[in-house]
């Protein structure tokens, strides 16, 4: 029962108060933050982009710049990895960079703890099972964050998802939120073998059709 209380009404009433309690504190991080991004990156400083939340309802998440926009003789637009800056790569490696989706745990978009919000593009490669990941709030880290992050594979990680998804409380949110900050400063799978952060799901092997 309390379980279940939690999962409805519970989770939420958390994501609100740890995500007002971290903008509380972190404001002066967050303001410098933004500086430099704009300082060293240019505008805009904030990273938008449409992605799949609950259910797979669109919304718009917010983080960090960490690219430029260093382009080819063409005028096209480099490698992911090529305009991967060194402080782009600073602030992803110690996750500064989704500190802004704090702000997407405020308007409901997001939770603190939940899978990871991909690209609109997978909604549709996924298997009946994978899909499920979309059953509750995508979150700002997961359970498969603090296992491995990106050096898991596209189906590690959705098992992963689902895993969480079956058996969320509020004391597994507890033991995530205390392992991402463990992650996070020893900087551990940050990105897969040979890419800036993982290579695009394609599909999984057997996926119906």
């Amino acid at each position: 029962m309390k379980s279940d209380w939690y999962k409805r009404f519970g989770k939420r009433l958390v994501d609100l108060g740890l995500a007002l309690a971290a903008l509380t504190l972190l404001w002066p991080l967050l303001l410098s933050l933004a500086v430099l991004v704009r300082l060293k990156l240019g505008a805009p400083v904030l990273f938008r982009q449409t992605r799949p939340g609950l259910h797979g309802k669109p919304f718009s998440i917010l983080k960090f710049r960490t690219m430029s926009d260093a382009r080819d003789v063409r005028g096209n637009l480099l490698p992911d990895g090529e305009r991967l800056t060194r402080f782009g790569r600073f602030l992803r490696s110690t996750s500064l960079d989704e500190l802004p989706e704090l702000f997407n745990v405020l308007r409901g978009d997001m939770s603190m703890v939940g899978p990871r919000p991909l690209l609109m593009a997978y909604l549709p490669l996924y298997t009946p099972e994978q899909a499920r990941r979309h059953e509750v709030r995508p979150g700002i880290t997961g359970w498969a964050q603090v296992n491995g992050r990106n050096a898991l594979s596209w189906e590690e990680k959705f098992a992963m998802d689902v895993w969480y998804v079956d058996h969320r409380s509020w004391w597994l949110d507890v033991k995530i939120l205390l392992l991402t900050v463990r992650r996070v400063l020893t900087r551990d799978g940050i990105s897969a073998a040979g890419e800036a952060t993982m290579p695009r799901f394609i599909g999984s092997a057997g996926r119906e059709s």
